[in-house]
C-alpha cells in the first residue's frame, strides 16, 4: 500500500463519519420537530433553529479536508500519511457523537417547548456542550496539521 492511499482514507473518515453524525443529528431533531409541530406550531422557528445545530460537525469535517488537502500529493511519505490519517480519523468520529450527542439534547428541548415549556435559551446552552468536543478535534486537527512536514 502507498502513503497516500492512507492518508486519503483519513480523510474519507473524516469527511464521512462527520457528515453522517450531522445527517443522523438533523434527522433526530427533524423527527422531533415534526411531532411536536402538532402540538406547537406556533414555535417552528424555534425547532429548526435548534434542528440545525447538530449540522456544523459535517461543516468541520469538510473544513478539516480543506486544512489537509495540502498534503495530497503522490510523494507524500509515510509520517504525514500518518499524520493525515490520524487526525481524519480523530475529528471523524469525535464529530460523529458529537452531533447525535448534540441532536439528542436539541430533540429533547424541542420536545419540551412543543409542551409550552420555555426552554429555548437554555436548549442552545446546554447543546453547546457536545459542540465543544467536535471544536476541540477539529483544532487538534490544526495542530496536528502545523506539525506535518511540507
Amino acid at each position: 500500500m502507498e502513503p497516500i492511499v492512507l492518508a486519503y482514507l483519513g480523510i474519507a473518515l473524516m469527511v464521512g463519519l462527520s457528515g453522517t453524525g450531522s445527517a443522523y443529528g438533523v434527522t433526530i431533531c427533524g423527527n422531533a420537530a415534526v411531532g411536536a409541530l402538532k402540538k406547537n406550531p406556533g414555535a417552528s422557528g424555534q425547532y429548526i433553529g435548534l434542528s440545525a445545530l447538530p449540522s456544523s460537525q459535517g461543516l468541520y469535517g469538510f473544513v478539516g479536508y480543506f486544512l489537509l488537502s495540502a498534503y495530497l500529493v503522490p510523494g507524500i511519505s509515510w509520517y504525514a500519511a500518518a499524520a493525515v490519517f490520524g487526525a481524519g480519523l480523530g475529528l471523524g468520529l469525535v464529530a460523529l457523537f458529537s452531533a447525535i450527542r448534540q441532536a439528542q439534547v436539541c430533540a429533547n428541548g424541542i420536545v419540551a417547548i412543543g409542551s409550552g415549556y420555555n426552554v429555548f435559551g437554555t436548549t442552545m446552552v446546554l447543546a453547546v456542550f457536545p459542540e465543544l468536543y467536535a471544536i476541540l478535534g477539529l483544532l487538534v486537527l490544526i495542530l496536528i496539521s502545523g506539525l506535518i512536514p511540507a
